[in-house]
């Protein structure tokens, strides 16, 4: 929220500069996003009347002007269409400066001398665009400076507020907050009730209190919308970030602003039998006032006639029953919805308001009567009319809720003891009313605008603001610490990441929320997705089942931005229904896409392929000293493509899935060439055997060599297990040094060629022994796999 220091100043004006108030809201839990001036810098403008207006004679689009600036009359040639004697103006004087750089001088155009500038508004920084000069009302004074008489010496203050401080998104609660850290009054405005001048009602329904406890009307007849908001009312506004549109609508936005009660007025004469709030009915459609029209979900609030709806709650208003300049009656709302009711309808239909803003954080609900009284007292004073008594229906309010606080809680959270005088002097400042107390502690009734405050924490947090964070002692804490015992047989998460740095992969970290669609490309089934509520966006709208579909956004985005070459991991909780029960499991998973190395002349740019992701993952599961458990099971899965996909399992069970991305999810990404991915579930990959201590062998290690043709679809893991089930523990290594299909090989077969390497501990192997070996393992692959020995 943006406001204006000289506005605030009017309610509350702590002796305190700038800076120091900057800082207090900070402090203060109101995080001070922005500070800025109310107006670019320029010098020499002042107030002039305009006393004539002559046609240029050689220029049929600029006037001769008559300009008095309080002791003199000066000639000035202006372009304006709405320039006209009579007019008090904005007078640049010859040497005044605009913006930077744009000194004023004295000119000669189309043959006649012109002595300064008649300013616009946008020319002055006060307005994005102008359709002519700055008009000034009648009773400014020539000669003033501009700057003294539209108080544009001001600072703009930009609070970025926490969700739970919508008391906050008004000038009346920054201010309440100012008043309690320096502990002096508020000033705010006397409002008084605006006495009816007319008895015209209209008829009020509550159709669902549960959603809309009160709401508020009134009948106001006869203004007049010709007129423009007066230039104080148009700055306010321009000085909080809102446009100026017209007089009805600039005052409920400076209600909005002052108070903190989102408004609307409708265009009475366009309403049909009463007002209704109600929830949409099925299919029902509404124009809205940015002209979008919108098919209505059936949980949305409504404002609606006896006859078709008028606005979306505490959204947006519709555009059939809004104000034009046409206007002659109004009929003005003030209302109180439940956040619960307005939170993420605005979201829902792509928009986002000021008023949604406010009622989904929570609003007074004690602040309607009070918001209309104020804004009829403006608008007459501003359109005229005439305005009928306030109707208003209420029913099943929020009840009003108490704290207790006790001083040994204070002491104990914040390691401090406060007065009492102190304590209830903070929440007292603060609109909390103190219903009871004791020797030791304290009952308060916690005000209408403060939805955020229900346990006696709450009271402490706010004790701890206003006193001030910084001024809270800092104490080492006293306490007895005992270390957790660490699991060695377990391969924790940090080893991991440590091991997939170290092979080149960078750590990533990606939302929880992904895209329906990626899932579902990916394979995932539908039933077990985790749809949420109020999605950020269509491509944030579920819970992911798996890492990939954000690993993959991040490769797309790199990828997009002439990266070529990509190695990332995640790791992260995986979500999923199961049997209506949310399932959460902990994985790691990684990509792999681009060239194997970097680039670099001694390299060939040669693209990554499956067996550098099978490499990295071995290295990986290395860290549990059970390489033996895991064996990589060809199969299919909807992500990956067929014929390169591997499932990993350990000692039988499934634990994640390697291969490369399917190309119909690449297609979908718009990436070009092949991409491998990589999942485990990182409970599974966990365990891990404790290293023991094995002498080394004194002994001379034998190594033989065996070259066997196979089928050629057989995977060589199942042959290699095979053999380390039959040599025992003599056998201390083997390899797969060569695999060959060509000549003197049948096409359907290939030659493997296995060296294996022997080693007793206390002793030297004998021929005899290691030849018995080798001729049981050839017998096993015989019979296992219908293995030929090449000769």
């Amino acid at each position: 929220m943006q406001f204006s220091e000289s506005w605030l100043r009017e309610w509350v004006n702590p002796d305190i500069d700038t800076d120091t108030l900057v800082a207090q809201l900070t402090m203060a839990g109101l995080e001070v996003d922005s500070v800025s001036a109310a107006a670019q810098d320029f010098s020499g403008v002042i107030i002039a009347e305009v006393q004539g207006v002559e046609a240029h004679p050689d220029a049929d689009k600029l006037r001769v002007c008559q300009v008095f600036n309080g002791t003199e009359v000066h000639q000035v040639v202006c372009g304006a269409t709405n320039v006209a004697a009579g007019q008090k103006i904005a007078y640049a004087t010859v040497g005044a400066v605009l913006g930077k750089d744009f000194k004023i001088k004295k000119a000669r155009l189309r043959g006649v001398e012109s002595f300064g500038m008649i300013c616009s508004a946008e020319e002055l920084g006060l307005a994005e665009q102008s359709d002519g000069i700055m008009v000034l009302p009648a009773d400014a004074e020539p000669g003033t400076d501009i700057r003294k008489f539209l108080s544009l010496d001001d600072t703009l203050i930009e609070v970025d507020l926490t969700p739970n401080r919508g008391d906050c998104l008004s000038i009346a609660g920054i201010a309440r907050e100012v008043g309690v850290l320096n502990n002096i009054p508020v000033s705010s405005p006397v409002i008084e009730d605006v006495p009816a001048q007319i008895n015209e009602t209209f008829p009020i329904a509550l159709q669902n209190p549960e959603h809309c406890p009160r709401y508020l009307g009134r009948v106001l007849r006869n203004i007049n919308q010709n007129v423009t908001s007066p230039r104080w009312l148009q700055e306010r506004l321009r000085r909080s970030g809102i446009k100026s549109i017209d007089p009805v609508v600039d005052v409920t936005n400076l209600v909005l602003m002052e108070l903190g009660q989102p408004m609307h007025a409708f265009d009475y004469e366009k309403l049909d039998g009463g007002i209704n709030v109600r929830l949409a009915q099925n299919k029902e459609k509404l124009t809205l006032l940015d002209g979008k029209e919108v098919e209505l979900n059936q949980d949305t609030l409504l404002i609606a006639d006896a006859n078709k709806s008028l606005a979306i709650a505490g959204v947006m208003g519709g555009l059939d029953s809004s104000v034009q300049a046409y206007t002659r009656h109004i009929f003005l709302e003030s209302a109180f919805f439940t956040p619960q009711c307005i939170a993420g309808v605005a979201r829902s239909y792509g928009l986002q308001t000021d008023a949604a803003h406010r009622f989904e954080r929570g609003v007074d609900f004690d602040l309607p009567r009070r918001a209309m009284e104020r804004a009829t007292a403006l608008l007459l004073d501003i359109v005229g009319g005439e305005a009928g008594p306030v109707i208003e229906a209420v029913q099943s309010l929020p009840e009003a809720r108490t704290v207790s606080l006790r001083a040994e809680r204070i002491s104990r959270i914040l390691g401090i003891s406060m007065s009492a005088d102190q304590v209830e002097a903070i929440l007292t400042g603060l609109g909390l009313v103190l219903i009871g107390k004791d020797a030791d502690s304290w009952t308060f009734s916690v005000p209408s605008w403060r939805f955020d405050i229900a346990i006696e924490e709450d009271l402490v947090e706010e004790l701890a603001r206003i006193f001030g964070y910084d001024n809270l002692p800092v104490t080492e804490p006293l306490s007895r610490f005992s270390l957790k015992p660490q699991v060695e047989a377990k391969v924790g998460l940090p080893a991991i990441r440590e091991r997939l740095t170290a092979l080149g992969y960078q750590e990533v970290i990606t939302y929880s929320f992904v895209d329906k669609k990626l899932e579902l490309l990916l394979g995932a089934d539908e039933e077990q997705l985790l749809p949420l509520a109020n999605p950020i966006s269509q491509d944030m709208s579920v819970m992911r089942t798996s890492l990939w579909p954000g690993l993959l956004a991040t490769l797309q985005y790199n990828h997009h931005r002439q990266q070529n070459r990509v190695r990332i991991f995640e790791s992260g909780l995986v979500f999923s229904n199961i049997n209506n029960e949310i399932e959460q499991k902990p994985k790691v998973a990684s990509i792999l896409w681009g060239s194997q190395f970097p680039e670099q002349w001694g390299e060939q740019g040669a693209s990554v392929d499956f067996f550098n992701m099978k490499g990295d993952l071995e290295s990986l599961l290395g860290l549990t000293l059970e390489q033996n458990s895991f064996a990589f099971v060809a199969d299919s899965h909807p992500s990956l493509q067929p014929g390169q996909t591997a499932r990993i399992d350990r000692d039988g069970k499934t634990i994640g899935w390697i291969g490369a991305l399917s190309l119909q999810a690449q297609q979908h990404i718009d990436i070009n060439g092949k991409v491998y991915l990589m999942e485990l579930d990182l409970e599974s990959v966990g365990g891990a055997r404790l290293p023991v201590y094995q002498e080394l062998s004194r002994f001379p290690s034998v190594r033989r060599d065996l070259a066997v043709i196979v089928d050629v679809v057989q995977e060589v893991g199942e042959i290699q297990a095979a053999i380390r089930e039959k040599a025992g523990e003599l056998l201390s290594g083997s390899v797969i040094f060569d695999v060959y299909q060509g000549q003197n090989i049948e096409k359907t077969k290939k030659s493997l060629a296995i060296g294996l390497t022997f080693q007793h501990p206390s002793r030297t192997l004998t021929d005899e022994e290691i030849n018995a070996i080798i001729n049981n393992c050839i017998k096993v692959l015989e019979a296992q796999f219908n293995a030929e020995l090449r000769m």
